[in-house]
């Protein structure tokens, strides 16, 4: 059995103030036709399709235009998608039951009450059966029905016992899950700007929950990665969505199951994006002469390091750089203003900050009745 594996295609995107559309459109073309020459037995997309709930017509659109086409080619190929955080569960199970017929197949919430179950997709190859376990996004608060009077304390617990509920047999049928979660296991994973995650960890589910199946084919980080093991594994977004992905290397992942017991293969096909995102650094006259022809079009961040403010140094940029996202400054002056700031921040008493505060909000200074009222209510802070 071999199918795509792919997640966070984040459509409606912008990388800084600039739209994705084109490169978004280019790159799902591209994966259009692999799947017309490979002819994978399914297409899996692991949550996130759009950048936000409410996607624009626009976004709709190309996603629209992407199924239409995976759609056409023929035998027909299976696609199972689940939400993930950053869509509309409702707005992406919307025709559901007509995509279905086509053989499309959408996950868009967990199960709600105890009636549901997760949406399982059987498919068969030579070696018999393989049942595909569709779980979106979830948090314990979604299917606390699920578990009336019992309590769900962790995203552990609530991943986990809804995949109890399932009765998988793990020792004789081959299973894969799609799930959009933040899986943490003995390893540490590596993380991306454009990502976002609960303070204090308290999202991450412990990999431990779904390490008996074949494959999970996970969605949410934006670089490919395994989590603990070589068949639990994050595919990674097919462009790169922020400066920090910029040393990633972006790829089709394609897997590949034989029979049961055996260890899942894993290929990755190259992807050839219409932009590239680059970090530059150096003097203003050594970026813009190291330039070279092709990155003119590419998304550049630049850092400049001259002592001496250049002139100008964005109008000199943009003749040879078409897609600049931010020019930033780091010498010797803007490393002291830093440690000043920092001193003051650290030595400041909190009630001179308030004071500091309270000027640049109201345009006037705090009056000597309110500068007591503000210390007492420190003195009470500290007591607490």
């Amino acid at each position: 059995m071999k199918f795509f594996h792919l997640s966070d295609l984040h459509i409606g995107k912008t990388l800084h103030h600039y739209s994705m559309k084109e490169e978004q459109e280019a790159v799902l073309s591209e994966i259009i036709d692999y799947a017309a020459s490979v002819r994978p037995d399914a297409v899996v997309i692991a949550g996130d399709i759009y950048d936000r709930s409410a996607p624009s017509a626009e976004s709709v659109a190309v996603f629209d235009w992407f199924l239409t086409r995976l759609s056409e080619i023929k035998p027909v190929i299976p696609v199972m998608i689940i939400s993930g955080n950053h869509d509309s569960a409702e707005r992406l199970e919307y025709v559901s039951g007509i995509l279905k017929k086509h053989q499309i197949y959408v996950a868009g919430s967990a199960p709600r009450d105890e009636s549901e179950r997760l949406r399982k997709i059987t498919l068969e190859d030579v070696h018999g059966t393989v049942d595909f376990y569709l779980l979106p996004f979830l948090k314990p608060s979604y299917v606390r029905k699920v578990f009336e009077g019992e309590p769900l304390e962790t995203y552990t617990d609530a991943v986990g016992r809804l995949l109890e509920r399932e009765e998988i047999d793990y020792q004789n049928q081959r299973n894969v899950l799609v799930s959009h979660q933040f899986y943490t296991g003995k390893d540490a994973l590596f993380t991306c700007d454009s990502e976002t995650f609960s303070v204090g960890g308290i999202e991450n589910v412990d990999v431990g929950v779904v390490k008996d199946f074949d494959y999970v084919a996970l969605g949410h980080l934006h670089g490919p990665q395994n989590v603990s093991d070589s068949h639990i594994r994050y595919c990674g977004t097919l462009l790169k969505y922020s400066v920090s992905e910029s040393v990633h290397e972006k790829s089709l992942t394609v897997v590949t199951l034989g029979e049961k017991g055996k260890e899942p293969q894993i290929e990755l096909l190259p992807l050839h994006p219409l932009r590239d995102v680059k970090r530059k650094a150096g003097s203003l006259k050594d970026i813009v002469d190291q330039a070279a022809d092709n990155e003119r079009g590419d998304y550049v961040s630049i850092l400049l390091t001259d002592e001496v403010e250049p002139y100008r140094p964005k109008e000199q940029l943009e003749k040879v750089f078409d897609h600049i996202l931010e020019v930033r400054v780091d010498n010797s002056r803007t490393r002291n203003k830093l440690l000043e700031l920092d001193e003051e921040l650290i030595m400041k008493d909190p009630v001179e900050s308030f004071a500091d505060f309270y000027r640049e909000m109201q345009g006037k200074t705090l009056g000597e009745e309110e500068f007591q009222i503000m210390l007492e209510v420190f003195e009470k802070v500290k007591e607490e």
